[in-house]
């Protein structure tokens, strides 16, 4: 500093953002819709007295108790109809799978009973219901219990199909979900759960919400989009930064909802960049990719293309249970640099 004069002050530090778990942020969604409205139950299996199988509702029964917080029997088709018939006569269930794999044993009641009613009704009965629980692959559970249904259903008309990333991710569209009239399938992923995300100020208020049918873009770019949901999404910037360190920004969109999607902030993104990579968990045929390169190729963007669009997904085979196999089959951060630099033609 000059002699006799003072040091500029130093910018005031930001205060370190808290961390919070997804399946904390879960937790208190759960917990704050329960006590905002008592129309508001949770059902499923081991979800009352064991906390639940992930420990998403650690401490709702013994706060909100027997009538709010039900642990079923392990019968998919009779608690999601219960479920169901109860959301039809004004309540507005909660009920967790414990693996969406096993919503299969229920896919008449989600798919013909919540979401064809509304619609069916001329719009007089509302289904005001949440399916939610983990989806897609976990780890050494082999095909049974690997499977991600966001294409399944992400099909079916009647339905929102939200999938979540980060904590504000889950918190957010948990809330929202809760209180949207439709059927709503919620699509978490198990092993985000134990995964601490940044949580702001607002995102920490009883009334923080995520507009269903939104995406986010979690990272600015100009060279390719890369479109993707759930873990994947943070696969996607690991490799933006890998890639940024040669040259190449890719922007970084999180999906947030399968149904409706939200194909107006993908073709903002390929106008500005003229390339495409869509990241996913499952399997490529009819999958949540081939929709977003169908849209975009009907659509105003597909003049902007400098390259085809191009799909990491799965592999195309009922996952295996050994664990260099099941790596093999998962899009990893390589596969996504490697697409990149494909559509780029570097």
């Amino acid at each position: 500093a000059p002699r006799g004069g003072s040091r500029p002050a130093a910018p005031a530090a930001r205060a370190p953002l808290p961390q919070v778990t997804v399946r904390d942020a879960l937790n208190q969604a759960l917990d704050e819709e329960l006590e905002r409205d008592e129309r508001v139950f949770l059902l499923g299996e081991e979800v009352a007295q064991y906390d639940g199988a992930y420990k998403i509702s650690r401490g709702l029964w013994k706060k909100f108790g027997d009538k709010r917080i039900i642990d079923t029997p392990i019968s998919e088709m009779g608690f999601t109809g219960i479920a169901v018939g109860a959301a039809m006569a004004g309540l507005r269930p909660v009920c967790e799978f414990m693996t969406f794999n096993f919503s299969m044993q229920a896919i008449d009641q989600v798919i013909n009973s919540a979401a064809k009613t509304c619609y069916m009704s001329a719009g007089s009965i509302a289904v005001p219901i949440v399916f939610r629980g983990p989806n897609g692959a976990s780890a050494g559970v082999a095909a049974q219990h690997s499977q991600c249904f966001a294409a399944w259903y992400g099909h079916c008309p009647g339905l929102k199909v939200v999938s979540p990333w980060s904590s504000e991710d889950a918190k957010g569209l948990l809330k929202t979900s809760i209180r949207d009239d439709n059927p709503v399938v919620m699509l978490e992923n198990e092993l985000l759960y134990g995964v601490p995300f940044e949580m702001s100020e607002e995102a920490q208020s009883k009334d923080f919400l995520i507009p269903i049918g939104k995406a986010k873009v979690e990272r600015q770019g100009t060279h390719v989009t890369l479109v993707s949901h759930s873990r994947p999404v943070g696969h996607c910037l690991e490799a933006a930064a890998v890639l940024a360190k040669e040259g190449v920004e890719c922007e970084v969109i999180n999906l947030r909802t399968i149904r409706p999607m939200d194909i107006e902030t993908i073709e903002t993104s390929v106008v500005k960049t003229n390339h495409l990579v869509t990241v996913e968990g499952g399997w490529p045929q009819f999958g949540v990719g081939a929709e977003i390169c169908a849209r975009i190729m009907e659509g105003p963007a597909f003049n902007y293309l400098d390259a085809p669009a191009v799909r990491v997904t799965g592999a195309d085979v009922p996952m295996p249970y050994a664990k260099i196999l099941e790596d093999n089959c998962i899009p990893q951060v390589k596969d996504i640099i490697f697409a990149v630099k494909k559509t780029l033609n570097i």
